[in-house]
């Protein structure tokens, strides 16, 4: 079975924020894996201000969008929950809410490349 990775709206603007390729950063930790959007994340990108928010919402609809009633960070816990997935973000206080359930973590390390971190050893 495939590693699930859940993506908020942080992890879904760093590609256009810091030039890196999503996808080969996810392939280089987790091999093939499942990449899921929580829907909300999609409503929080469309009404962003970001410059960046557009193409960010055009990326996130090749992933896999999960239906949620939940908001922000509420819908991405709960779907890494749900999954026992990795969440990718470099949000401060969402990145200790996901250590706190003993979740795993990917974030943006040196403006350059992704860093997995926490969670149980698989």
């Amino acid at each position: 079975m495939a590693d699930i990775v859940v993506l908020d709206a942080n992890a879904l603007l760093m590609p256009f924020q810091f030039k890196i390729n999503l996808d080969l950063e996810l392939q280089r930790l987790f091999g093939c894996p499942d990449v899921v959007v929580p829907s909300s994340v999609l409503g929080e990108l469309a009404n962003a201000v970001d410059r960046n928010a557009k193409a960010a919402l055009s990326l996130a609809r090749k992933y896999r969008v999960i239906e949620t009633d939940l908001r922000g960070d509420h819908a991405v816990l709960e779907m890494a929950d749900r999954f026992g997935a990795a969440v990718v973000t470099n949000d401060k206080e969402l990145i200790a809410r996901v250590r706190e359930r003993g979740l795993r973590v990917v974030r943006l390390r040196s403006s350059r490349h992704l860093e997995l971190t926490g969670g149980p050893i698989p």
